[in-house]
Parts: structure tokens; sequence; C-alpha cells
């Protein structure tokens, strides 16, 4: 009878103790992928330089989340991947926006510091023309210089899958294969970040320690994606997520005690994972 009631006292302590580790992961996979990111934005805000940063991170996250979003309106899946996605898409936009402005910033800089050579020296410079996503040219796509011009084409871009997924939800392939999309394309992130380290040669200018956020978060990710039963796609990406972080140490380590070429060119290093 008393083994009984301690077991009953037991019990009580464990539920409330189950609840606290699940909302805690929970709020882990919510914020837990923004992490990173966190210093880079520091770093951009304190130099003033997001040469590091290659927005093209933010596109495949923005394309990665919206149609995760998109995939929960045809299969349900956990709730904290839900909220996962909106709180990546709103941070990715944050980091547009300063990047955005930073570069913006620096090109009139440049422009001011070249009028002025050219007044002294009575030369001709064109200043380049502004560039807007309503230009529709390929040229210069993710490259405009305001950051309502990424804004429109986001909502574009959520407005026209998101009508052909309404026209689409009774087609089971058609759902399942948005979830693998989207998941993949999360999945491919690290992808032009190997081939650019293996074109320079060099890790020169990507954070080291925000690999390791990656790969520790990622594995994190993957984990719980085994654990609560999430759909396959998420499962099999992760997995292939977490190879091309591995990867990507292997790199660092490769690049650092075997280096190729010279790395002490930059003349502003910054923490980043660009593409």
């Amino acid at each position: 009878m008393i083994f009984r009631m301690e077991a009953d006292g037991l019990e009580w302590l464990f539920i409330p103790l189950h609840q606290i580790v699940s909302w805690g992961a929970s709020g882990a996979m919510v914020f837990g992928g923004v992490v990173p990111y966190i210093p880079q934005y520091r770093d951009i805000k304190r130099t003033q330089n997001a040469e590091g940063f290659s927005t093209y991170v933010c596109l495949v996250l923005l394309v990665a989340n919206i149609l995760r979003i998109l995939f929960w309106f045809g299969r349900h899946f956990e709730s904290p991947l839900l909220w996962q996605s909106i709180v990546m898409i709103l941070t990715m936009l944050l980091m547009l926006k300063l990047c955005t402005e930073v570069r913006v910033t620096n090109e009139l800089n440049l422009k001011r510091r070249s009028f002025a050579a050219a007044d002294s020296k009575d030369e001709e410079i064109k200043v380049p023309p502004r560039r807007s996503f309503l230009d529709f040219d390929l040229h210069y796509f993710w490259h405009w210089s305001k950051f309502t011009d990424y804004v429109q084409c986001v909502l574009t871009f959520t407005g026209v899958t998101g009508y052909i997924t309404y026209l689409s939800l009774d087609s089971a392939l058609f759902v399942e294969m948005l979830g693998f999309l989207a998941v993949f394309t999360e999945a491919m992130l690290g992808v032009p970040q190997l081939y650019r380290n293996y074109q320079n040669r060099s890790t020169e200018g990507m954070s080291i320690k925000m690999v390791l956020m990656w790969t520790s978060g990622d594995t994190f990710k993957t984990v719980y994606f085994i654990l609560n039963q999430a759909p396959f796609q998420f499962s099999i990406c992760g997995l292939l997520q977490v190879l091309v972080d591995m990867t990507i140490l292997l790199q660092v380590y490769l690049y650092t005690y075997y280096p190729q070429k010279p790395t002490s060119h930059a003349a502003h290093p910054v923490s980043a994972k660009a593409l």
C-alpha cells in the first residue's frame, strides 16, 4: 500500500515534468531555427557590411517555409513545425530588410566618393539604375534596390502557389509532392555553400560557429521529426540536411589544415553562411 502511494506521488510529479519537457522541445523547434541568424544580424548591423551573407539564403528559406505552410493545409502536422515556418519567414524578411538597407547605403557612399573623384578629374561617371521587381529582369532577380520589391515577390509567390494548392488539395499526390518539395528545398540550403567553398578553395567569410549551430539544430530537428512521427518527407530531408552540414564542416577542416590559397584578402570579414 505504501509503495503504491509513493508510486502515485511520483506519477503526479512526472506528469508536469513531461509537459515541461514537451513544451521545451516545442519551443526549441519554433525558435531554434532562427538562433543562428541572430549573431549574423548583429554582425551586419555592427559592421554595416553584408557582403559575407547572401540573400539567397533568405530566398531558399522563404520558399521552403511558404511551401511547408501550404502543405499543412493538405496534411496537418505538428503545430510547432507550423509556427517554426511562420517565425522563420518573419526572420528572413528582417534579414532582407537589413541587408538591403546596408547595401543601398554602401552603394550611395561609393557613388559619392566616385563623384568626388570625377569632379577632381573632370570625368563622367554613370550612375547605375535602381533595380525593381516590376522590371521583371532575370539578370537582377533578387538583387533589387528596395525591401518592398522583395515583399512584392514573396506575396506574388505566395498568392500563385496558394491558388494552385487550393485547386489541388483533393489530390493526395500533389499534397505529398508539395511536402517533399518544401523540406527538400530547405535541405538543399547548404549545397550552394559547398559549391562556393569548393570554387574558392576556402571557407573564409563563413562562420564556423554558425555551421556548428546549424548542425546541432538540424540534428535536434531530425530526431524530433522521427520521435513525433512527422510526415516521412521531414525525416528524410532532415537526415540529408545533417549530411550537408557535416560535409561543410569537413571542408572547414580540409581548407584550414590544408590551405590551397591565401585567405587574408577580406577587408571586412563577417560571420555568415553565404551562398
